[in-house]
């Protein structure tokens, strides 16, 4: 990296629930994204990259502050992100930055900016309590309404709110680029361009529907594994994701990744035109462009779906930094994570007035042609196995924790889809020791489930409150509040914008009572 540079421009593009492994920067042979494979091609593209939690706000939280979402009480999709909390943006403002943020970052709580000077949107999902999980209650019980109806209705649509949203966001974030061009100021600026594409549900118009052949979709590479041979934590989201309700097919996974497929050339299209504008106005050359997405998608692998597990498609993330001139554009195979962006930007506007120390750890070292090597460290805390669950990764080796209940290890150079797991293996145990002293450290499993408990009675207590509900949503123009998801399940207010419009599906499958599901949880069997 050459240091001899005045601050650049930065660009953050953000996708949502985008796997790695649907991606052909990193090795997929069917999915088209020529954007992306551009930008690629001319940034440090990180080969072993993860999100600090597979879950949307707590990885964001994590991002913008590079701090491990554990330690900023980020648990869930209704977890609130204090004011009081330092993030990317305030940093940025303070060395000078014009700081603008333009689509979804999932910000819950009265503050809606978080040091952002601007807004040029509403954001897709709610900013209040409605979404608390409730451990008390057990695996099943769910409040934001996910379901795998979204699965089953695979398939091409007209239009979709996603679309209305994503489209919404391209618009605003090109159009701010061609402002800050013709500004003239010397301010430099920090813009966020944050779209909600390719979470679910998989649709997406038929155009790019009909960029693939349906033939040509692959199916995952681990196939569905029977509920008594699954951990823990993954019974767990067989129940919140409702998967004892419905049965699904090879076709409907199909349909489901073909759609997912055609978003993501959906979103090379949008990213491409951004990134269009840069050079038609002449800011690429001193603008220092990154693009990740917030987590993962397990898109069938091992019959899951969705994020909310620390299995390589849901918590691995793409990531690309571009600086012309500036970073070496090669692939590099070092463990980095989310939380270390901040602390690197800090490093590369050499700021060290910071009020408390990141958890995650600076790259330029790297940038610079070194090398970095740090344990990643993930937590989740949301809704499924309802105890908490933690993640590190040193060197080739993965260790997954479940609070009172299973461990699993695995060796990613010998078994890259993790279908052996070497916990119980008596030649393992030395490097299991490692990684679970390190996972331990400055982890208290029976403390943060105390705290994260504590935290959803009282968000319940609140959000349960007779009246009105607080609404803390950024209002960006008059109907957003109507036009996207807020107090409400989130299949059947998408389902409601969706053009065929779909309802909702019935179960195909028998009923279980909370009880069964209890027993399910505790004997590892199926009733």
């Amino acid at each position: 990296m050459n240091q001899s540079c005045d601050k650049p421009n930065i660009l953050l593009l953000m996708v949502d629930q985008m796997t790695i492994r649907a991606m052909s920067i990193y090795g997929n042979p069917v999915v088209k994204m020529p954007n992306l494979e551009k930008l690629a091609a001319e940034s440090l593209l990180f080969e072993n990259a993860y999100c600090a939690s597979p879950l949307c706000a707590p990885a964001r939280f994590s991002l913008l502050t590079g701090k491990q979402s554990v330690n900023i009480n980020a648990f869930d999709n209704a977890s609130e992100f204090p004011a009081s909390t330092p993030t990317l943006a305030h940093y940025l403002r303070s060395c000078g930055y014009a700081t603008i943020l333009c689509g979804k970052m999932h910000f819950i709580g009265p503050d809606q900016l978080h040091g952002f000077n601007e807004r040029l949107t509403t954001d897709v999902y709610p900013s209040t309590y409605a979404w608390v999980p409730h451990w008390d209650k057990g695996a099943s019980y769910i409040t934001s309404g996910v379901t795998c109806a979204s699965i089953l209705e695979a398939g091409p649509c007209v239009r979709s709110m996603q679309m209305d949203y994503d489209d919404e966001v391209e618009y605003r974030g090109v159009q701010k680029l061609y402002d800050l061009a013709r500004s003239n100021r010397e301010q430099p600026f920090f813009l966020t361009v944050s779209f909600t594409h390719p979470h679910h549900p998989f649709t997406i118009g038929q155009d790019y529907w009909d960029r693939y052949s349906h033939t040509e979709i692959d199916l995952p590479t681990v196939g569905e594994i029977p509920f008594e041979d699954l951990d823990y934590h993954s019974q767990g989201l067989y129940f919140a994701h409702g998967r004892h309700l419905h049965k699904i097919t090879a076709e409907h996974v199909r349909h489901a990744r073909h759609a997912y497929y055609g978003m993501l050339s959906y979103l090379d299209d949008k990213i491409g035109r951004l990134l269009e504008v840069l050079d038609e106005t002449n800011l690429a050359h001193n603008t220092l462009v990154i693009f990740t997405s917030d987590h993962g998608e397990m898109l069938g692998e091992r019959g899951m779906w969705h994020k909310h597990h620390f299995f390589e498609p849901s918590i691995r993330v793409p990531l690309t930094l571009r600086w012309p001139g500036r970073i070496d554009h090669k692939r590099v195979s070092d463990l980095v994570s989310h939380i270390d962006l901040l602390p690197t930007l800090m490093d590369i506007l050499e700021v060290d007035d910071v009020p408390e120390k990141f958890d995650g750890q600076s790259l330029l070292p790297l940038l610079q042609g070194g090398a970095v090597e740090h344990p990643i460290i993930a937590d989740y805390l949301a809704i499924g196995p309802c105890v908490p669950c933690r993640m590190v990764r040193i060197g080739n080796y993965k260790y997954m924790y479940t609070h009172g209940k299973d461990e699993q290890l695995f060796d990613l150079s010998d078994d890259p889809h993790e279908e052996k797991n070497i916990a119980s293996e008596s030649g393992c145990l030395q490097i299991k020791a490692k990684l679970k002293q390190s996972l331990h450290t400055s982890w208290n499993p029976e403390e943060v489930d105390q705290r994260v408990r504590l935290s959803q009675r009282r968000r319940i207590a609140i959000n349960n409150t007779p009246g009105d509900s607080p609404s803390w949503d950024y209002i960006y123009r008059k109907g957003d509040n109507e036009r996207f998801v807020r107090n409400r399940q989130v299949d059947s207010t998408k389902g409601k914008f969706q053009l065929p419009r779909t309802s909702p599906i019935p179960p195909d499958l028998p009923p279980l009572s909370q009880v069964q599901i209890d027993n399910a949880m505790r004997e590892g069997v199926l009733p």
